[in-house]
């Protein structure tokens, strides 16, 4: 039985930290999953770990339900949420609601959406209507790097931080059940987190929210082009997976792959039958 969006909640409560990781296939999510991580998400971190793109802005909403689809079906336990891309938010309400309902039907249970503009407020507020959960997401937002000039650290003085709470405030108000808040100082997090009554998930954010949320092939070291300053990598999946490949070629080469226990044997009347073909 997954995790409900009351039993996340109630964790602030609770004081316990609360665990999320993302994925993007089947069997990563299996795994994760079975390790009793609390939330995953289909993030759009996908288009550059998973699709090679260059920016979070170029995933369409089309890939976004495949992959959200393929870590349903591994998902058993945590609470899925999907991100909901560029441009699949940003026009009209109408199509905000569509395209939200289609990464419920593809399996998500419930959606995250970057901002605090008065647009999206309206929209949190529809979609908590129609009985869509929405996770919101502060500090930087990735969807918005080209207008925030970079992967800038957010809330460096207080009177920035207080911006922050008061649209985490916003948020809250308009039906968010938690807010994601991304690379800012530890002491703005804390700030923020100890004033809204919905759990933090923080990501480059201190270690005072309510909890943490990595993207996988950081924490597993499998993609190399960038590593965050705030990634703990815990193991090196590159260095397995070029090690791997490395000897199967090795082995491929010098025919020890595959050998007779990893092939089937033709029955040796058939054999004889064949030497004897003309």
């Amino acid at each position: 039985m997954r995790n409900s969006i009351q039993k996340i909640q109630n964790f602030k409560l609770q004081h316990k930290k609360i665990t999320a990781l993302t994925a993007y296939d089947y069997s990563t999510a299996k795994y994760i999953d079975e390790a009793g991580v609390d939330i995953i998400l289909v993030g759009d971190s996908l288009s550059q770990v998973v699709l090679g793109l260059e920016n979070t802005t170029d995933i369409s909403m089309d890939e976004m339900l495949i992959f959200t689809r393929a870590v349903s079906r591994g998902v058993k336990n945590a609470l899925l949420v999907a991100d909901m891309p560029f441009m699949s938010f940003q026009e009209d309400i109408k199509n905000t609601a569509k395209n939200a309902c289609k990464l419920i039907k593809a399996g998500a249970n419930a959606v995250k959406m970057e901002g605090s503009s008065d647009f999206i407020i309206d929209s949190i507020k529809h979609l908590s209507q129609i009985g869509i959960p929405v996770m919101g997401h502060l500090g930087f937002t990735p969807l918005s790097i080209n207008s925030l000039g970079g992967h800038r650290i957010q809330g460096k003085d207080a009177s920035r931080t207080v911006e922050i709470l008061n649209q985490a405030k916003r948020l809250e108000e308009a039906g968010c059940f938690a807010i994601v808040l991304e690379l800012m100082p530890d002491k703005s997090a804390q700030y923020i987190t100890q004033r809204i009554n919905i759990p933090t998930i923080g990501i480059g954010a201190g270690v005072d929210c309510d909890g943490q949320i990595l993207v996988s092939d950081d924490i597993l070291g499998k993609y190399d082009r960038f590593k965050p300053k705030f990634a703990r990598q815990y193991v090196s999946l590159k260095d397995i997976i070029l090690n791997a490949a490395k000897q199967y070629c090795v082995d491929v080469e010098n025919a020890s792959f595959p050998n007779v226990s990893e092939s089937f044997e033709l029955e040796y009347k058939e054999v004889c039958e064949l030497e004897n073909h003309k």
